[in-house]
């Protein structure tokens, strides 16, 4: 008898035989498989983002903190090793301004207080020959008799005048005070400690002008004859043509290039620097036009000037030296004393705010590549 299949042609059951698998489950319970299932309605598991990776993000954050460290390195300024720590002072060579004794130069602080002109007799510094660095100029103690020069009982600088210039103008007074290391209020009595006298040699110096609402700084060769104000230690702190103060010289590495109108008899090899005295002045030793010699007290206008006699050597002996750089003093506060260091008061203090400018145009240069008048990079203000 035949039995006919299903219409369908599916199986009624299981296959039978090791096709059917294995009739108990597997050990362990009956867990989940292997391998997530991919089909379903189950939602795939989510991807970790990048910056949740330990490793990505130490590797990105070392990468930043190069960069940071790079642009920071690149960007700082080239000295070259040759600036002095000073808020901008350099020693490396630069231009000197030579400034006859009536004109009243660049960027002036005031108007004229000189009273007293062309009286000084000019002179030679003994020991001249003496054979000297390029970058290196003669110095002159402050109390050398002779240095200083001008006329029995007549003050060289209207001392009075000068103060109220600067009284009459609160911010040029703030600008000076701030180069002579004094507070604003202590300028009259400041000016009042020193002593107008004229120079007898070309003296080298730092001149401070004044221009935008602060003092700036170059360095300068002062004619002989120029009216000047000096210090308890003979240092030149005020120049009375234009009421700038004054500094000394800064160092430099070489020899300087000197611009500015150059006068009759100018010889760099005459120009000097002062030095600060061992002690204060007791009297500076003067001499007259004629030849006449007097002592003038420090501080006095001349109204107490003494005869007196002729000094064994009238002409004051110089001395090879180099100006220093002014020390860093941008952090120290201002003091009541007038500067007596050879450094003397400096822009970077010397003040922060001192720019240092080119020479005025229209000055005949003079390219003396032996110059021993000294020199810096600061440069003289437009004027």
């Amino acid at each position: 008898m035949s039995v006919d299949p299903p219409s369908s042609g599916r199986p009624t059951g299981p296959p039978s035989g090791p096709l059917s698998g294995p009739s108990q489950p597997p050990p362990g319970g009956g867990g989940p498989p292997s391998e997530p299932p991919t089909g379903g309605g189950g939602e795939p598991e989510p991807r970790r983002p990048w910056w949740g990776s330990v490793p990505r993000v130490a590797i990105i954050a070392t990468a930043v903190v190069a960069a940071v460290i790079l642009a920071v390195v690149l960007s700082q300024p080239d000295n070259g090793g040759t600036g002095a720590s000073d808020g901008g002072t350099s020693t490396s060579s630069g231009e000197v301004f030579l400034q006859p004794a009536a004109d009243t130069g660049p960027d002036a602080f005031t108007d004229s207080t000189a009273e007293e002109k062309s009286s000084a007799s000019p002179v030679a510094p003994s020991g001249a020959s003496e054979p000297a660095p390029q970058n290196a100029v003669r110095g002159v103690e402050g109390d050398a008799p002779g240095l200083y020069g001008g006329t029995r009982n007549v003050a060289s600088c209207d001392v009075e005048k000068q103060i109220q210039y600067l009284g009459e103008s609160p911010d040029k007074q703030r600008a000076f005070a701030s180069v002579a290391r004094i507070e604003p209020s202590e300028v009259p009595s400041y000016l009042r400690s020193l002593t107008p006298v004229q120079l007898r040699m070309d003296t080298r110096v730092t001149n401070h002008g004044y221009k935008d609402g602060a003092p700036t700084s170059y360095q300068a060769v002062l004619q002989a004859r120029t009216a000047v104000l000096v210090d308890h230690r003979g240092v030149p702190r005020v120049r009375c043509a234009c009421g700038n103060p004054l500094s000394p010289p800064v160092a430099q590495q070489s020899a300087p290039r000197t611009t500015g109108e150059a006068w009759p008899g100018y010889k760099s090899s005459n120009v000097v620097m002062v030095t600060p005295a061992p002690e204060p002045v007791d009297a500076f030793v003067m001499c007259e036009p004629d030849g006449e010699w007097f002592e003038r007290q420090p501080g006095d206008t001349g109204k107490k000037d003494q005869k007196t006699k002729k000094p064994a050597k009238p002409s004051p002996s110089a001395s090879v030296t180099t100006p220093t750089a002014p020390p860093d003093t941008s952090s120290q506060p201002p003091t009541s004393e007038p500067p007596t260091s050879d450094t003397g008061p400096t822009t970077d203090e010397p003040p922060t705010s001192e720019t240092q400018q080119p020479p005025p145009d229209g000055g005949t240069g003079t390219d003396t590549g032996g110059d021993t008048g000294g020199g810096t990079t600061e440069q003289p203000p437009a004027s």
